[in-house]
């Protein structure tokens, strides 16, 4: 069974100051996801939603050690605001049921781990 992580962008300001109508009806689009993906055989092994960027932390290490900057390291509209983290075996029915959650805040990108990747 291959592990897949879903990454989700989208613009963090434009979310903080949406209604509470629209924030719920991305919810049931998301729980509607998650159970067509158990439906089907996919496996949610983790994810969650991102606190906005803002709330972030950007660690560099030098030879003078290690330096901690506050807020997010690029600034842009779009940003990572969640994951999950998919076990499948059905890659082409994971990716049509990724499709859901693509909608007017971009594409969503799916990737294998690592693990995943490097296999025979």
């Amino acid at each position: 069974m291959g592990e897949y992580v879903i990454l989700l962008p989208g613009d963090e300001d434009a979310w903080e100051q949406s209604s509470r109508e629209r924030r719920e009806a991305v919810y049931a689009v998301h729980r509607e996801f998650v159970r067509l993906l158990e439906e089907r055989g996919h496996v949610v092994t983790g994810g969650a939603e991102l606190a906005h960027s803002r709330r972030s932390w950007v660690v560099r290490a030098s030879a003078d050690g290690v330096a901690v900057t506050e807020g997010p390291y690029a600034e842009s509209a779009e940003q990572l605001t969640g994951f999950y983290l998919v076990r499948s075996d059905d890659l082409d029915g994971l990716l049509q049921l990724a499709g859901m959650l693509a909608d007017g805040d971009g594409p969503v990108e799916v990737r294998p781990t690592a693990a995943e990747a490097s296999a025979p």
